[in-house]
């Protein structure tokens, strides 16, 4: 039997902000990691021609796959055969097939805190035991080699996230290759989510297929190429699990999207339309980055990448779901608990998410300043 686990709080926190929005209040969606960018318009017109002329079904895009092998050789230098790639419906069922195909009920998966809320809930899901290391400002809220070295005993596997959710912070290189050689030194498979690749505001991305061969690798299209309502993404598998992970997709999920797939592999031409995109969010996380002193939030992690400030609210709030729908409730503005990413000390963080238009992040800091300093003037 499965095992229960915990909602995903900034789900409750999306209904209000929509139950809202139907009643006619004026809404700011800060609460999830989803573009305001549109899709490519290549992708979008590619799309318009397949529903026209193609009436679709099940189907795995060789030329998809093929495009994303040339993706790995010139982004990584890395060369993949198409057949270790595996099309998904998104990163999610990415990931359950990852964890599904890799490991046995009863497995422990380390991975940092804080981090992703499915991380935890889809371990427990799958019957694995998620072993949550506590990652503070002083490893840049990253799980270190030196870490995965002293955790005993030592875990059948590792989820890794660089950039990450819901930090932003990206893993150095020297970092990844030393992750990389504790974890084959005691046996550890590797879950690289690299979901965020694409968006870095300085540091570079690096894949861990740069530093282990037999690493998974997960992400999707929802994000960088800003399609998440298209519903596709991709697992990449070690040689030697491909078959199994293909096996597994087949059954619990057959295939993405045909629709989908088409588009995707136009998107993935449309370089300079989507590098306008991160220079969309580049500027909005200046934005915020210079108001958070004003909010009061001086304590952040440092967002190297991704769309996301993740911010000690401990002045304001030990509860930061009620911190969250009191914010929604007075200004119109989602965003996500802390006790998301990490239900240790995540009562006292908050996310917010600047994937918004700039207009819209600039609405936002108008009716964050004066909300927070009215807060500022009552006890926590």
């Amino acid at each position: 039997m499965g095992q229960d686990i915990d909602p995903f709080r900034a789900m409750a926190v999306s209904r209000r902000a929509h139950e809202l929005k139907a009643a006619g209040r004026r809404i700011l969606h800060m609460e999830f990691g989803q573009p305001s960018t549109p899709a490519p318009l290549g992708a979008i017109a590619k799309a318009h021609e397949v529903l026209d002329t193609d009436a679709m079904g099940y189907w795995e895009s060789r030329p998809l796959k093929e495009r994303l092998c040339t993706h790995y050789r010139d982004m990584y230098g890395v060369d993949l055969s198409p057949d270790r790639i595996t099309l998904t419906c998104g990163a999610s069922p990415a990931l359950v097939l990852a964890l599904s195909t890799a490991f046995s009920p009863g497995d422990r998966i380390a991975f940092a805190r804080p981090g992703y809320v499915a991380y935890r809930n889809t371990l427990r899901a799958l019957n694995l035991e998620p072993v949550e290391i506590a990652c503070g400002a002083d490893v840049r809220y990253q799980l270190t080699a030196a870490a995965l070295e002293t955790i005993e005993p030592a875990p059948a596997g590792l989820i890794l996230s660089s950039p990450a959710n819901p930090t932003g912070t990206i893993i150095p290189e020297k970092e990844l290759a030393q992750l990389a050689a504790v974890a084959k030194a005691r046996n550890i498979r590797i879950v690289s989510d690299e979901i965020y690749h694409g968006l870095s505001y300085g540091p570079p991305t690096r894949s861990m297929l740069e530093f282990d061969p037999n690493a998974y690798i997960v992400n999707s299209f929802s994000k960088y190429f800003s399609m998440p309502a298209w519903r596709l993404g991709w697992l990449v598998s070690p040689e030697d699990g491909a078959a199994r992970t293909g096996a597994y997709a087949g059954n619990l999920f057959l295939t993405p999207p045909s629709l989908s797939q088409h588009a995707g592999l136009v998107a993935m031409d449309s370089r300079d339309e989507l590098e306008g995109h991160v220079a969309v969010y580049r500027r909005n996380r200046e934005l915020m980055l210079d108001a958070m002193p004003r909010l009061g939030l001086d304590r952040i992690a440092p967002p190297d990448g991704a769309f996301y400030i993740y911010a000690d609210v401990s002045r304001y709030t030990q509860d930061s779901m009620a911190f969250c729908l009191d914010l929604l409730e007075d200004t119109g503005i989602a965003t996500a608990p802390g006790v998301d990413f990490d239900p240790v000390d995540g009562h006292h963080y908050m996310r917010f998410s600047f994937a918004l238009s700039t207009p819209e992040i600039e609405e936002a800091i108008a009716l964050l300043e004066p909300w927070f300093a009215q807060r500022a003037a009552k006890p926590a």
